[in-house]
């Protein structure tokens, strides 16, 4: 048969195939040397792992010994790190002297580590203590608070005001051990302490 007859009497069909072929390799071509898409690295803010509202949450130390415990309307254990976030936590640390009252207080947010070593206490922070013996009590009010609650000890940048009976002690910047009872304020630093009341 001769082809050019063959396809002198097909033009169309010819036509329509050529066209179909050439549109594929069009595309296929296109598609092979266009840049390829970028990835977004976006990938939205962090989802809450699961929620927990007006929860209590207790600490334990690697001895069995009572830590810390939180109490706050809302919990937020994010994905990926198993942080707690928390909102307006109160919050207990017992100390390890026997007959001392546990320090007490009250932040606006706070923030716990997966191992429960480190409790950040965010905005204001408020503490308190009992009085105990011929110890007055003591408020101590500063803000962004690093804590480290199974060696009860806490640090700040923040301007500090410790209020103890009749004495007060205001700087910037404080280490305290609670355990041994240590204070230290870091810089700016006045103190005013009021004379005790001499019984007759």
């Amino acid at each position: 048969m001769n082809l050019r007859l063959y396809l002198r009497d097909r033009k169309v069909p010819v036509a329509v195939v050529a066209l179909t072929v050439a549109a594929l390799t069009a595309t296929l071509v296109s598609w092979y040397i266009q840049p390829r898409a970028k990835v977004s690295d976006f990938v939205g803010p962090p989802r809450s792992g699961y929620v927990l509202h007006n929860f209590i949450l207790d600490s334990w130390n690697e001895q069995g010994a009572f830590s810390f415990r939180l109490h706050a309307p809302r919990l937020d254990r994010r994905e990926g790190d198993d942080a707690l976030y928390l909102i307006s936590p109160d919050f207990r640390m017992p100390p390890k002297e026997a007959g001392t009252p546990d320090w007490t207080g009250h932040s606006q947010y706070g923030w716990v580590d997966s191992g429960g070593d480190i409790l950040k206490l965010q905005g204001e922070v408020h503490m308190h203590r009992n009085a105990f013996g011929t110890t007055a009590a003591t408020q101590m009010d500063t803000s962004e608070v690093t804590s480290w609650p199974k060696e009860n000890r806490l640090a700040t940048d923040a301007p500090a005001t410790i209020v103890q009976g009749t004495s007060t002690m205001k700087g910037v910047g404080m280490r305290a051990n609670l355990d041994s009872k240590h204070l230290e304020l870091l810089d700016d630093v006045h103190s005013s302490f009021m004379p005790k009341k001499r019984t007759p």
